[in-house]
């Protein structure tokens, strides 16, 4: 089973199996606190996948114990927010000796756009995926459908553009707009999960951080007085 982690908006937790069942799946809205339910979210789902893989076997499971995996939110998303999902992505891979499979975070609200139009049975138009930069800008990946692989296929990378200059990009792109509040992580997990069985990879281990953080560590050196 895959353990999903993104923070790139909100903190979302999920595990889901090789054939896509959401084992479980919880989240919290707020987009400043991070760190503070990261760890009870992981406690609940890791804890509830267990339980789901233990019934009608009769044999206890702890929570960590059920997972092979773990797909991280690369983002684009803040540099605060999104370093303490990929941190806790890694911390418990890390732990278990399991691997982070890196999952750009608009892939997965796009192929949950994708296998929503593919149950209907229609083709879903090229769409971008939106999500708010702060700072009067705007995140955005365009995707024109699935591949072979059932993976979302990516138009543009993620890009920032001024939040007056984002229709008129898409526009030029001719892709519809599509403003996402939250990044499913039982999609961001299925996402890996069928990568996985590709054997190919979505991301590099390289965040994707919207800008660079607003505090750095100052080159010259600072004078000291006795």
């Amino acid at each position: 089973m895959i353990l999903g982690i993104d923070t790139s908006l909100g903190t979302a937790v999920a595990v889901v199996d090789a054939d896509g069942v959401v084992r479980a799946e919880v989240a919290g809205d707020d987009p400043l606190g991070h760190a503070e339910v990261i760890g009870d979210l992981l406690r609940r789902a890791t804890d509830a996948a267990a339980a789901t893989a233990a019934h009608g076997t009769g044999l206890p499971a702890s929570g960590g114990d059920v997972i092979t995996h773990v797909a991280a939110g690369m983002g684009p998303g803040p540099f605060t927010g999104l370093r303490i999902g990929i941190a806790a992505a890694r911390a418990f891979a890390l732990a278990r000796g399991i691997p982070v499979i890196a999952v750009p975070s608009h892939d997965a609200v796009a192929l949950g756009v994708l296998i929503a139009a593919e149950i209907e049975g229609r083709r879903s138009p090229r769409f971008a995926v939106v999500t708010d930069a702060r700072r009067r800008e705007f995140a955005y990946t365009v995707y024109d459908g699935l591949d072979d692989d059932g993976l979302p296929v990516r138009v543009t990378e993620p890009a920032l553009v001024p939040r007056d200059d984002l229709d008129a990009r898409l526009d030029e792109l001719e892709a519809a707009r599509l403003d996402a509040s939250a990044v499913p992580a039982a999609l961001l997990a299925l996402a890996a999960a069928r990568a996985l069985a590709a054997g190919r990879g979505l991301a590099t281990a390289e965040p994707l951080y919207l800008r660079s953080p607003d505090v750095t560590v100052g080159h010259a050196p600072k004078r000291v007085s006795a």
